[in-house]
């Protein structure tokens, strides 16, 4: 086992051994590889680099008390990342070859999959782009696919814990845009507002659908949830939303593990009294519970600043321990190296 700090890990990039490659040309991929050079080197001309024409996903593989290695749900982030592809014009990275080129990448590093028991997880970001020698406004003739790795801590320093978030008056997306694709235009336009939440002493911002202005669509990078006062699972239903992973994966277990109602459905910003629990869901934070939101003037607070609700708490442990290996997982949802 290699000589890292476990318990001090961030979220940070750290360089390991191995990372996948493969590459698009004259109308299909090679056959991909391992290589231990962590740069990519592209032509000036990318249309990746220019208009933005590349998509990423990010995953988890975990370390079970067996000492067996989960990875969970792969299927899903490639045929998110198919997705991505079509609407920004790329070629589409086969289901089963995405799944191998994880399994490989977590296979040649494995020393770097964090011990069970610490928290700690081994990251995963596969990444598409468009490269060569383009100019115009026009789709790649080459592509790069690759994904690399590294460890990761726990999200929660000190344990799950409430935080606040404000409304922003930006807006994520358009309603016919990007919004419901992982490519990298969506997370540059999120900085700004981002910093402004952060300078106000929030977590993150909340962004409402850009049609009316009315309505939860995502909290910063992540997809929102709450559970109402009737225990009715409830998150945003938007074409402009990115599929998460996780927010289906909360909903499912919500009906069929914990026994509630669990619906897509209408966040109405003045309508959060309705909720008695809340917060953000997506890879790196599994959960992140909300403790109140700031609309304008008006701060409300769901079940406590400073406690986690019990549905929110249960939905946690449920999740985090399917992914460990702990908690008996549905069918299909946990892929072993």
């Amino acid at each position: 086992m290699v000589d890292i700090k476990w318990e001090e890990l961030g979220f940070n990039y750290i360089k390991t051994p191995y990372r996948y490659l493969s590459v698009w040309k004259d109308g299909k991929w090679d056959s991909g590889k391992l290589t231990e050079d962590n740069f990519l080197k592209i032509h000036e001309g990318s249309p990746a680099i220019h208009y933005g024409q590349q998509a990423f996903e990010g995953l988890k593989a975990y370390r079970c008390k067996d000492g067996s290695i989960n990875i969970f749900r792969p299927d899903e982030n490639a045929k998110r990342l198919q997705s991505s592809a079509d609407r920004v014009r790329m070629p589409q990275v086969e289901t089963a070859v995405f799944i191998d080129a994880v399994k490989q990448v977590v296979k040649a590093n494995e020393e770097y999959v964090p011990p069970y028991g610490t928290g700690a997880t081994l990251y995963l970001r596969p990444l598409l782009i468009g490269v060569g020698e383009n100019i115009g406004v026009s789709p790649a003739k080459e592509y790069i696919f690759t994904i690399f790795c590294m460890p990761v801590g726990p999200y929660f320093k000190g344990g799950l814990a409430p935080t606040n978030f404000v409304v922003s008056d930006y807006d994520r997306a358009a309603p016919n845009g990007t919004g419901a694709q992982k490519v990298g235009g969506n997370y540059a336009a999120s900085l700004l507002p981002g910093e402004e939440a952060h300078g106000k002493k929030f977590s993150d911002c909340i962004y409402l659908d850009p049609a009316t202005h009315q309505k939860i669509e995502e909290v910063g990078s992540a997809n929102f949830f709450g559970i109402t006062k009737e225990n009715v699972f409830v998150t945003p239903k938007s074409p402009s939303i990115l599929p998460s992973i996780t927010k289906y994966s909360l909903l499912y277990l919500a009906e069929h593990r914990l026994g509630l109602k669990a619906i897509e459905g209408d966040v109405l910003i003045t309508e959060l009294a309705n909720f008695k629990e809340a917060g953000a869901c997506g890879t790196a934070a599994v959960i992140s519970p909300i403790g109140g939101i700031q609309n304008g003037d008006d701060f409300h607070v769901f079940y406590s600043e400073k406690e986690v609700g019990p549905v929110t708490t249960q939905l946690y442990k449920e999740l985090t321990g399917i992914q460990f290996g702990d908690v008996e997982a549905p069918t299909g949802w946990i892929y072993k190296v």
